[in-house]
């Protein structure tokens, strides 16, 4: 009679057999196994190796390209805007120092003056301060001779109260008293809805609005552009001309020149230019200015359907 012990040396014996199997099996496995993996890992390295130097090459030559147009801007652009004047709004965070510096420098060699530069807050469009903005606006906020228009859209009543105090009027009208602007500008300043970045802000010719990346829509985008359209549309009415500036990302979605760029009756009137954090950008910029005040708008830049850099006049 088979007992229990023979049971259970039969089942070590079988356990042990697979247990040896898996051994002898791994072991002959993995000379191969880990020869193949040796080499798909040096192949990976090398590969990696190969692309970092295609783009140490390619980060050279395009420095090598924003050293040459940082170089021929004021070449480029000299006196195209001789006797004009623009003001610079910063309407985002995100624009970096060099970009407002670089603007600023390139409008110089155009022979234009820069009257000043202010810089929105995010409060200025945030929907949740338009009713209390709207009754600053319509009151006490508004000098005597800037008419408003009829309508109780905030975002519209804002950007003529500014666009009345900071542009010199395109049909020959007079130009705003630099009290009103002062006073404008200080009371929006005293709201935490703007600031500003120059000792003083005189009214222009031009503007240009410089942004950069882009609202989630979590963050009331569509909102939030539509104000900032709004300012820059009645900027352009009321002057000679204005551009919306911004980099690659604010042509995405939640950007603000993406968001122009949607609006056939803004964009038919409004310049805006996608890689102004570039020379070649800022270049663009400047000349888009000029072309504005020969009656010209474009989209320009290096997005889809852009147009080419508009070409000085003679």
């Amino acid at each position: 009679m088979i007992d229990f012990r023979y049971h259970l040396v039969s089942l070590i014996a079988v356990f042990l057999a697979v247990a040896l199997g898996i051994v002898i099996g791994t072991t002959q496995l993995n000379g191969p196994v880990l020869s193949n993996l040796e080499a798909q890992v040096t192949a990976l390295q090398e590969d990696k190796r190969q692309l970092e130097d295609e783009t140490q090459q390619l980060q050279i030559a395009l420095d090598e390209d924003g050293a040459f147009d940082e170089a021929v801007g004021p070449t480029l652009v000299q006196d195209t805007l001789a006797g004009r004047s623009v003001v610079l709004v910063v309407g985002s965070p995100d624009v970096p120092t060099d970009v407002v510096e670089g603007v600023t420098a390139l409008l110089g060699s155009a022979g234009a003056t820069v009257t000043g530069s202010i810089r929105l807050a995010g409060a200025y469009s945030d929907p949740d301060t338009a009713s209390s903005l709207q009754s600053y606006v319509t009151g006490p906020g508004r000098p005597p001779g800037v008419v408003l228009p009829e309508t109780d859209d905030t975002g519209e009543l804002v950007a003529a109260l500014l666009a009345g105090v900071l542009m010199v009027p395109a049909d020959g009208a007079a130009p705003p008293d630099p009290g009103a602007t002062s006073s404008v500008l200080a009371g929006l300043e005293e709201l935490e809805l703007l600031s500003q970045d120059t000792t003083s802000v005189s009214p222009a010719n031009f503007a240009v609005l410089l942004t950069a990346g882009g609202y989630p829509e979590d963050e009331d985008a569509a909102e939030r552009n539509d104000a900032l359209i709004d300012l820059v549309t009645a900027l352009d009415a009321r002057g000679s001309g204005a551009v919306v500036a911004g980099d690659s990302t604010s042509a995405t979605e939640g950007g603000l020149v993406a968001a122009v760029r949607a609006d056939a009756a803004v964009t038919s009137d409004v310049s805006t230019v996608d890689n102004v954090e570039t020379p070649a950008g800022r270049i663009t910029t400047v000349l888009a200015v000029a072309a504005e005040g020969r009656g010209t708008s474009g989209a320009y830049g290096t997005g889809e359907d852009t147009l080419p850099v508009p070409v000085p006049a003679p």
